[in-house]
């Protein structure tokens, strides 16, 4: 995309349906982004071009992630001063909490924010929310965002209030 100003980063194209939803969401907004593959063991020199250039390149806010091992975010992290949200994939063993304590536990000075396993939409939504305290229209999108979900949940409450939950269930 033209003018990026999130870079979405993950360790192999096998985590791309977890990073796709981060993607929806930025499209949703209208905010550009750019996305590609690095990883931090594999690809490490990529990695950490990715993160030194992002700033040059426009980019405000940067997902990175991976399932395993998960060190992509932290090595991000090491690179830039811009916030990095970490995106912990599920892999094959440990159901993702492998991924996710070596994202959330970065050494001091290496802060990484960190989302749920597999939370791609909630990567988009927290940079959206970066992005937004230097944006005023985004934040007002976002405040009409939240509202619409309050509004569905509210539906979906008297709905289930009405019906009963075996009725609910069916519909």
């Amino acid at each position: 995309m033209k003018n990026p100003k999130v870079g979405i980063i993950m360790g192999s194209d096998s985590d791309l349906e977890v990073f796709a939803e981060a993607a929806k969401v930025l499209e949703e907004f209208d905010v550009p982004y750019d996305m590609t593959v690095g990883s931090a063991h594999r690809t490490p020199e990529r990695a950490q071009k990715y993160a030194a250039t992002a700033i040059g390149r426009g980019i405000k806010v940067l997902i990175a992630g991976a399932g395993g091992a998960a060190h992509l975010a932290g090595v991000i992290a090491a690179h830039t001063t811009l916030p990095v949200v970490g995106l912990p994939v599920k892999g094959k063993s440990l159901d993702g909490l492998d991924s996710l304590l070596s994202t959330v536990q970065m050494p001091p000075g290496i802060p990484v924010a960190t989302v749920g396993i597999n939370a791609g939409k909630n990567a988009g939504l927290l940079a959206l929310q970066i992005l937004a305290t230097a944006d005023k229209t985004l934040e007002e999108k976002l405040r009409e965002y939240k509202k619409k979900m309050s509004q569905e949940q509210e539906t979906k409450g008297e709905k289930l209030s009405e019906l009963g939950y075996k009725k609910y269930l069916t519909k």
